[in-house]
């Protein structure tokens, strides 16, 4: 849909709002923005695993937490790994300030959603291979900041696809 010489007229027709990727085309009809289209697979193709939880209030939940992935999490990464000075020196604290808000809310829990793997963590696990890179940008160790979210991170790692 894109390449490096620019976005082709699939991505623009498929997505023109945002004009980017991720888009899910499923049955000729774009399904735009990575959190919306997991849950649009979550809903369209429901098995004995869910990602979202079924009850409303947990719902929330989860909807909160993947949006403060999106909105604080992400935008402090791209910066800690593309600036230099102070406003790396910027980034690297709201990135670290960020996942210690993660790491208290994912507490002693194996993930986000207690024992089940789910919607949360599908937010963030996109992160854990930008980690090593976060790390030697901003020159600080995750792990010594965030030893659950590093644990987490193992933890999903070494679940099956």
């Amino acid at each position: 849909i894109t390449t490096l010489g620019g976005k082709s007229p699939m991505l623009l027709e498929m997505n023109p709002v945002h004009n980017q990727i991720p888009v899910l085309i499923h049955n000729g009809e774009p399904v735009c923005e990575s959190l919306v289209i997991v849950e649009y697979i979550d809903e369209m193709w429901k098995g004995n695993v869910t990602l979202l939880p079924s009850e409303p209030y947990q719902r929330s939940q989860a909807r909160f937490w993947a949006h403060f992935i999106d909105t604080k999490v992400y935008p402090a990464s791209w910066y800690l790994w593309r600036t230099k000075g102070e406003s790396q020196d910027k980034a690297k604290t709201d990135f670290i300030e960020s996942l210690k808000v993660l790491e208290e809310q994912l507490g002693e829990k194996c993930y986000f959603g207690g024992d089940n793997f789910g919607f949360v963590d599908v937010a963030l696990i996109p992160f854990l291979s930008w980690f090593y890179t976060y790390e030697i940008c901003g020159n600080f160790s995750i792990e010594a900041e965030c030893p659950n979210i590093i644990a987490w991170g193992k933890r999903c790692a070494q679940r099956e696809a």
